[in-house]
């Protein structure tokens, strides 16, 4: 596996264990950002490998400091 691993839409899901509609509401979330898509095709889109699991450790990193 490379570190330029795109991922559909299906993997983040699975990935993160956020849904599909929760995931297109954080890429327009002032706060909690979540990455840009890639277009692949007319009708299909990627994320980044690297770009989501940073998403998640910022996230994670978030979450202990509040604690």
């Amino acid at each position: 596996m490379t570190d330029a691993q795109i991922l559909r839409l299906r993997d983040v899901v699975e990935m993160t264990r956020i849904s599909r509609s929760r995931i297109y509401v954080l890429m327009q979330s002032e706060t909690e950002r979540f990455p840009k898509p890639i277009r692949l095709g007319s009708r299909s889109v990627g994320w980044w490998r690297s770009e989501v699991e940073a998403w998640l450790n910022a996230r994670e990193r978030a979450g202990s400091a509040g604690s």
